[in-house]
């Protein structure tokens, strides 16, 4: 998901907090090594969308990947 910061125009940093609920499906080797076979996400909250330039969190616009250019 693609953002943009109105106040300096950042397009491409950004420190995003999200919870995520999901489903995967883990497979565990006999020597432990895990590997996650699939994964279904369930809900996905973004909580807040802060700008790695300014430090700003209001105004952050979601936009297209054809505004990212």
């Amino acid at each position: 998901m693609p953002f943009r910061c109105p106040h300096c125009g950042n397009k491409t940093r950004f420190d995003v907090i999200e919870t995520i609920h999901r489903k995967r499906f883990h497979h565990y080797s006999l020597g432990g090594d895990l590997e996650i076979e699939s994964e279904e996400i369930l809900d996905r909250v973004i909580e807040e969308v802060r700008c790695r330039w300014c430090d700003r969190s209001d105004g952050i616009e979601v936009v297209g990947p054809e505004s990212i250019a």
